[in-house]
């Protein structure tokens, strides 16, 4: 094993190779004072010079000769085949090793897995493919999953905030003075709803995020899907928020399952937080607003604009509206 030489070394190996030249002429005192080194350092070289040759001038392991506590060789062979074969983890390792009397350290189970290069379970594959199936959350029907979420924004001072009028502006260090004093211009938040069947989405600019306020917005958006065919809803999909872990919240199921997803694992809600990204995008910050009032009634002719006009990849580029079963046309024009 070659060590690497760190970059304030005084000699590498071409200098070491110089160093040797030098000496054959002159006394390793001199040469090595001039270069910058002990004389016991150009002894050291010179001696290896003449017992290896140039291989001598190499950097060596600083592994010691003996260790003594050492992972014997067998363990560690038995480590790379419960890897290979059982694809366990280096905790389940550790424990089925403990259980035969052989105790070895998670940690150094690890080092070895990435030694062998398989510290991922997708690099046992010899294809380098997955082994394992990403298992995909799918809606089998309209109304099978419902998914929920709300998106907390800014809201947009009158006459417009820092993207209308630029950082180092008037109004911009105005609102920045105000807030200062202790003003508060406070947050829009964004409820929607999209059935993970037909990706049609309902949003709507509430005040909070409150468990009444979730439980109106449920109510209205259980109408709105109904008018598009989907009158039934079976399952309801959430993150923890307080509003959706209310007793009003649950008292406003109506029949439905409520599922809320794994903390901190936003992807069991894939569906809404794509739209919410989709929602940022195009219609949040696609263009500058001059009020909070604007944009909230301009978030109407967004709901006309992704479900009747927008096309999806979901649906081979037809919009959402499209999907559901009275296959609903809005002939207002699209969001611009």
């Amino acid at each position: 094993m070659t060590a690497t030489t760190h970059r304030n070394a005084p000699l590498t190996p071409e200098g070491r190779k110089r160093l040797i030249e030098r000496c054959r002429t002159r006394p390793i005192a001199h040469v090595a004072s001039e270069m910058g080194i002990s004389r016991a350092t150009a002894s050291k070289w010179v001696n290896r010079y003449r017992k290896f040759g140039e291989l001598g001038l190499l950097d060596r392991s600083s592994a010691p000769v003996r260790q003594p506590t050492a992972t014997l060789g067998e363990t560690v062979a038995r480590i790379e085949s419960m890897r290979r074969e059982h694809k366990w983890s280096a905790s389940r390792i550790a424990f089925e090793l403990g259980e035969g009397g052989t105790t070895v350290s998670r940690r150094t189970i690890t080092r070895y897995l990435a030694q062998f290069g398989l510290s991922r379970r997708r690099f046992i594959d010899p294809n380098g493919k997955v082994n394992r199936e990403i298992k995909t959350i799918t809606a089998k029907h309209p109304g099978h999953m419902i998914h929920l979420d709300v998106k907390k924004v800014g809201r947009i001072p009158d006459g417009g905030g820092w993207r209308a009028h630029g950082k180092d502006s008037h109004e911009a260090r105005a609102a920045t003075r105000a807030k200062t004093r202790g003003a508060r211009a406070g947050y829009a938040y964004l409820h929607s709803a999209i059935d993970g069947h037909t990706r049609l989405a309902y949003t709507e600019s509430l005040d909070n995020e409150k468990g009444p306020t979730a439980v109106a917005f449920l109510n209205r958006a259980r109408d709105w899907f109904a008018n598009h065919g989907i009158v039934k809803i079976e399952r309801i999909i959430t993150d923890n928020g307080s509003c959706y872990r209310s007793n009003a919240f649950a008292a406003a199921l109506n029949g439905a399952e409520h599922q809320r997803t794994k903390p901190y694992t936003p992807k069991h809600n894939g569906k809404v937080e794509r739209y919410n990204r989709i929602l940022a995008e195009e219609f949040l910050y696609a263009r500058t607003w001059t009020s909070e009032q604007q944009r909230e009634n301009a978030l109407e002719t967004w709901n006309l604009h992704y479900n009747y006009h927008r096309p999806h990849g979901a649906h081979d580029g037809k919009p959402p509206g499209s999907a559901t079963p009275k296959r609903v046309n809005n002939v207002l024009a699209s969001y611009s």
